[in-house]
């Protein structure tokens, strides 16, 4: 048997009613030109992610699809959360136990020196100046954004333009309510501590999983024919739902795959490069069958559900016009 002490840090996030309340980033400088703002420079950063994190996972789609792996390097954390009393991502994949460019063991020392008084929880996505060692962007919510916007010189020939200005407000507005209701409704559910507020949470991310369905009835993407910011942050929530949400944060009303149209859609998604193949579903399972699911004793991780259904045809390039 194993002790599991993983998810010890929720009870610190969570209200007198059992409501989940996610901690706030504490490093959100933004990218751009003049004071007060990060530098654009290639080659100066390293993105720290580990493939389980949702919202790790979106910012590395989005370097995918834009092309800036050559500007923006990436450091890969092990799945499986380090044996140290604090909540913390190890880069045990890496020889010696050690990211190569940082020389580092744990994300906490790139935190720690940017600010040796943090206390709060070490989150990936983190954004670490390479030539300091510290992380100067946590800021999960809009680090995309930057990447579509102020890094935009350094996309590549032909990427996507997933941010247009003339959908920014709508955009904006559909990803307020992805995020609340879907990407972090989840959590909500998951990590509830009483049962009113379990119940309120899984309502709210079936509703919402209803409402998306009826959008996606006869539009290919969330906005008709063009891939946006918005399809990547629904993306990495629903890549994660059946093996990991349904059965872990008890969200089992529903399977992806009972919805005709978020199931075929994501398959879309899922087959379009920079998307399936930064899906890593043993990784993720990994994580949150152990990690976050305390009754799991044995440490047993299931080996399905059969990944191979994510390659069936989705038919949703009948829906484009172009």
């Amino acid at each position: 048997m194993r002790e599991n002490t993983s998810t010890e840090w929720v009870n610190k996030e969570v209200d007198s009613e059992g409501n989940f309340n996610r901690q706030k980033n504490q490093f959100e400088t933004p990218f751009g030109e003049g004071e007060g703002k990060l530098p654009v420079e290639p080659g100066r950063y390293r993105l720290l992610w580990a493939p389980v994190c949702p919202w790790a996972h979106r910012s590395v789609i989005v370097r995918r699809l834009l092309g800036l792996e050559d500007v923006i390097s990436l450091g890969t954390a092990d799945p499986k959360r380090p044996d140290v009393p604090r909540s913390d991502w190890a880069f045990t994949l890496d020889e010696g136990d050690v990211d190569p460019v940082l020389g580092i063991h744990y994300i906490s020392e790139a935190y720690l020196a940017a600010d040796p008084d943090y206390t709060g929880r070490f989150t990936v996505p983190a954004l670490v100046d390479i030539p300091s060692g510290k992380v100067v962007n946590n800021d999960y919510f809009n680090l995309t954004l930057y990447f579509e916007t102020a890094w935009k010189p350094y996309h590549k020939e032909g990427a996507p333009d997933l941010y247009p200005e003339d959908l920014r407000e709508e955009i904006d507005k559909l990803n307020d309510i992805i995020f609340r209701e879907v990407n972090n409704g989840v959590y909500k559910a998951g990590f509830a501590r009483k049962q009113k507020a379990y119940d309120r949470a899984y309502n709210m991310v079936f509703n919402r999983l209803d409402w998306l369905e009826e959008r996606l009835a006869n539009q290919r993407y969330l906005f008709g024919d063009r891939l946006t910011e918005s399809d990547v942050r629904l993306y990495v929530t629903l890549v994660r739902f059946d093996c990991a949400y349904y059965p872990v944060f008890r969200l089992n009303k529903k399977f992806l795959r009972d919805y005709p149209n978020l199931w075929a859609y994501a398959r879309d998604l899922y087959q379009t490069p920079g998307f399936g193949d930064t899906t890593n579903f043993v990784a993720i399972k990994k994580h949150y069958h152990i990690d976050c699911c305390p009754s799991n004793e044995f440490a047993i991780v299931p080996n399905g559900p059969d990944e191979s259904l994510w390659l069936t045809p989705h038919g949703r390039e009948k829906l484009s016009g172009k």
